[in-house]
């Protein structure tokens, strides 16, 4: 007779740990206990501040989303490193706005525990002490949450600095290249010949280049009349 199954996989043959470890796997269904609990809450924080994954299972993605496509409005980033720089500064922003929740959420957790040692009729008074002894007792563990909150923010600014210098030097890369495209254009539209922009490697379109001329010559107009005014002021 076959035996009987009950619906579990059998332990693999050479293996009498198997069973063992499938059936402890089975009878394990996470903290039971007030205090198991708590120590699961707390770790979730401490995940949420130092782990890998930016969008914890309780905060809501499409907020997420929303956040750093603000970013990448703000920054217009423009290649890979300039993507990945704006991708950096937003998770880091997500991250730093959660550090005064997880310190709330922290203190409250703790709290709980030694609210009920506090003898008063008082609530105030009761939450005034138990803060005090949580200070005294967790003051590691919140100065662990103020660390991460500085290193955040350090590298933040750093992100930012390496952002705004290698932007820098594309925008002075491109205004060159738009410079030299314009005077290109120039001299085919004053001798009446076609212009295609790509034949000397620019990547700007024949509309972009006119309207950096037309604006060029606009600012030319404009400084010009104030220099004008300047001098009638001065001679008046």
């Amino acid at each position: 007779m076959a035996p009987v199954s009950n619906g579990n996989p059998a332990p693999a043959a050479g293996n009498p740990g198997a069973g063992v470890n499938q059936a402890n796997a089975q009878k394990s269904t996470g903290p039971r206990t007030a205090a198991g609990k708590q120590r699961s809450s707390l770790n979730a924080l401490r995940h949420g501040l130092t782990g890998h994954v930016i969008v914890l299972p309780t905060e809501d993605l499409a907020a997420y989303q929303r956040h750093h496509q603000r970013f990448v409005d703000q920054f217009q980033p423009k290649g890979a490193l300039e993507e990945q720089l704006v991708q950096s500064l937003g998770d880091t922003i997500w991250r730093l706005n959660r550090v005064p929740a997880t310190e709330a959420t922290y203190l409250t957790l703790i709290s709980e525990d030694h609210i009920r040692a506090i003898r008063t009729n008082e609530p105030r008074a009761a939450s005034a002490v138990t803060l005090s002894q949580v200070f005294h007792l967790r003051s590691q563990s919140l100065t662990n949450i103020s660390l991460y909150e500085q290193r955040l923010a350090r590298f933040f600014d750093r992100t930012l600095k390496q952002l705004h210098e290698i932007q820098a030097e594309r925008f002075e890369h491109e205004r060159r290249q738009i410079d030299d495209a314009a005077e290109i254009f120039e001299m085919h539209r004053d001798r009446n010949l076609p212009y295609d922009p790509t034949q000397d490697g620019f990547v700007f379109s024949t509309a972009e280049i006119q309207a950096f001329i037309q604006r060029r010559d606009r600012l030319e107009e404009a400084y010009a009349y104030s220099e004008d005014e300047n001098h009638l002021a001065a001679a008046s």
